[in-house]
Order: structure tokens, then sequence, then C-alpha cells
């Protein structure tokens, strides 16, 4: 096999000879199911509403409710879900709920609907001719790879590659209004077991609060996230934080940046964590070697979907560079994937997956995402997201959907536009 290039996560391998077979066959529940075809037959948008328990404030803007799309697939009488992590608006990316709508059922869907294709890997060549976009061919290919799961029968934590029984959590904490507000919420983090803390942070809502904080818990995991509210020529105030053993400071400079953050990295001691700047392979490999960052941030949305997080955190590992799961204010079935995706070898540190309750009162999925003592998720052991839809619960968060059908080689178009 040598010179072969490896298989795309999620594609099928015909396996060449006897001897590979039953390596090839692993995890399979049957011949019959390794060789049929995923059609997709109908996929369903929805749209819903529901309200964060408590406001969360970054660098950009204060959020109270959730407009979130959700993204249903079937094929051959299974069901599969994804979440469209886009925001209301286009301030972290250029993504929001609106154009995310607007894209998946002018072109995700018309190019998708009625395929047959070898599994959830071959997506990002079906969806090659749409650029950009990342956060809504996500919860299309995401949706599929929970199919995939429940076809083989295996969890879909195995399925991707993944290693590990439980995940190490920590938790994301938007900007309060003075420092002893927050204090008090990492106290009561911290009591929940929580192993990293992860606070936001902006010009004039920085040094303050990170003082603060090492102050009252100096042997915490700490880190800072500025979700690009800096520029380069505040390099000597950035070079501040080294004083205060942060594990990483998360995007300080430009949204769009790599060569930017390279020159800050080459000033600061305390390592850089791009997130926005990354979007595919391409990226992660121009920012390692430019030596922009010591880690990597990353999302299932911003990247595409499992398939390009996979060869994401694999060029990571090969070049001994952590990667860790950011979060997007999902519901239970982005945080389901999201808890898949972080059983990666490549996942070694702390990610912001957490639990539901932190969140939602009432979440969509059932069991609610729970953390243990010991701040970790048993990642599940059985087929597909691991958690129950609660459908009665999404109908009724629903405020509009659309619903396409392959009927007759034609494309049935139900619901409101």
């Amino acid at each position: 096999m040598v010179g072969r290039p490896a298989p795309r996560p999620g594609a099928r391998q015909r396996p060449a000879t006897k001897s590979t077979r039953a390596e090839t066959c692993r995890n399979i529940t049957s011949a019959s199911d390794w060789w049929q075809l995923l059609k997709i037959d109908a996929l369903t948008l929805r749209e819903i509403h529901v309200r964060l328990k408590s406001s969360f404030e970054t660098s950009f803007g204060k959020i109270w409710e959730r407009r979130i799309l959700l993204v249903e697939a079937c094929s051959d009488g299974l069901s599969g879900w994804g979440e469209v992590t886009a925001g209301e608006g286009p301030f972290y990316n250029s993504e929001t709920t609106d154009t995310s709508w607007s894209i998946f059922c002018g072109f995700v869907a018309p190019l998708a609907i009625g395929k047959n294709i070898e599994g959830p890997g071959d997506v990002p060549a079906l969806l090659t001719p749409i650029r950009g976009h990342e956060m809504t061919k996500a919860a299309f290919e995401n949706a599929l790879w929970d199919i995939e799961s429940q076809r083989r029968g295996v969890p879909l934590a195995s399925l991707l590659g993944g290693t590990a029984g439980e995940i190490a959590c920590g938790v994301s904490l938007g900007i309060q209004t003075n420092p002893e507000a927050l204090l008090s919420i990492i106290e009561r983090e911290l009591a929940a077991g929580y192993q990293r803390i992860k606070i936001k942070i902006k010009p004039g809502k920085d040094l303050e609060f990170i003082t603060a904080v090492r102050k009252r818990f100096p042997t915490v995991r700490l880190m800072v996230d500025a979700n690009s509210a800096y520029h380069l020529e505040q390099a000597a105030l950035l070079r501040e934080f080294d004083a205060y053993d942060l594990m990483m400071i998360e995007q300080p400079l430009a949204w769009d940046d790599i060569f930017e953050h390279a020159k800050l990295q080459s000033q600061m001691r305390t390592p850089i964590c791009l997130d926005e700047s990354i979007h595919n392979t391409s990226h992660a490999r121009a920012a390692i070697e430019l030596g922009a960052c010591r880690i990597i941030n990353i999302k299932l949305g911003r990247v595409g979907g499992h398939s390009e997080a996979c060869r994401i955190q694999e060029i990571c590992r090969q070049r001994s560079i952590p990667v860790w799961s950011g979060g997007m204010l999902e519901t239970g079935i982005g945080r389901a994937h999201n808890i898949a995706m972080s059983s990666l070898p490549g996942f070694t540190l702390p990610g912001d997956v957490s639990a539901s309750q932190r969140y939602w009162d009432e979440d969509i999925i059932e069991p609610e995402v729970e953390v243990t003592p010991k701040g970790t998720i048993v990642v599940p052991t059985i087929p597909g997201l691991g958690y129950s839809v609660r459908r009665k619960r999404i109908e009724q968060l629903t405020v509009r959907q659309q619903v396409f059908q392959a009927k007759n080689s034609e494309v049935s178009v139900e619901g409101a536009a």
C-alpha cells in the first residue's frame, strides 16, 4: 500500500485483498450495509428560537436569544441531525442565520437531494461549487455522519476515529460588568468541576479582570479570548499578558489574519490560539509553518464539518500542535457532534463543551449533556448522536421550516420560504 493516498474521512474503501478485508470492514454491521450507497431522500431545514438562561457578551456584542437552524436528513428510513452554528449577525464571521437559510435552500439542498454517495466524507466534493458558507455545509454533512453511524451500528465518535472514553471540559465566560461578578461566576464553575476557565476580553476589560482572576485563583487553568478585538499596534499591551501564566490568548488580532499573528507570536511568551482564521487544512498548515500560533481551536461549523475537522486535527497532531473544541452556544444537537469530535486523539486540551444546563432551561435532546464531578463528559457508546432528539420540543420552538424531497428524480419543496 506504499504510495497510496489516505482515504478521505467517511469514504468507503473497497478492500484490495482478502488480508485487508477484515480490517476494512471492522465495526460494520453487515456486508450489505457496507456496500449500500447512502441516498439523500429528504432534507428538512428548521429555524428554532430559544432563549439563553443568561446573556452572553463578547467583544462584538451581547446576546439573549438564539435563532438556530437545524438540518434533518433522511436516508432509507433513518434520520440524522446537524446544527448550523452561525450567529444572528455577521460578527463572528460572515455567515448568519438568514444567509444560511438562503444558501441551504437555494444551493445546498438542490445539489444534495436525491444524490447517492458512498458516505458523508463525499459531501465536501459534492458541495465544492459553493464557496465558503462552511457552517451551512457543516450542518448537512454532520447530519449524514449521524445517519452513517446508525447504518454501521457504531458510535459516532468511533466512526470518526475517536479514542477517548470521556472528554475534559472547560467553560467560556462572557464579559462581565466588573471583576467581582466574574470571580463569583468562576467560583461556581470550578465547584461544578470544570477543568479550565476561559474569559472573554476586549480593550478596557482585559488586564483588570485577568489580574483579579489570577490573584483569586493562582493555579487555575486560565485562558482569554479576544475575538479579534486588538491590533498589532497594541502588542506592548498584549505582552503584559505574559505575566499571568495563561494557557493561551485566543484570536487577538483580525478575524481573517494569519500573517500579523505570526509577528505577534514572535513577541509573546503566551501561546496564541487561532480560531476565526482557520477554515481548512490549508489555513492550519500555513499558520503552523508561519509560527502564527501554537494551539488551534477547531469548531465544526467554522471548518465545514467532521471531514475537515478530522483532517485538521491530524495535521496538528503530526506537528505537535494541541487542538480543542470551541463552542458556538449550540443546542444539544451541535453539542453532541462536538463531543464526538473531541474524542479524537489530537484533542488534548479541555474544550468549550459543557453541560446543557449552563445555557438552556430545557434542551432539545435527552438525556441532556451533563458534566461529571471531575469535569468531564462521558462519550456516548451507542450509534448515532448518542442522545435522543426531542421532536415535540423542536416543533414547539420552530418558527419556520422547509422540506426537500426527491420524488421520481425531481425535487419537491414544501414549507415556508
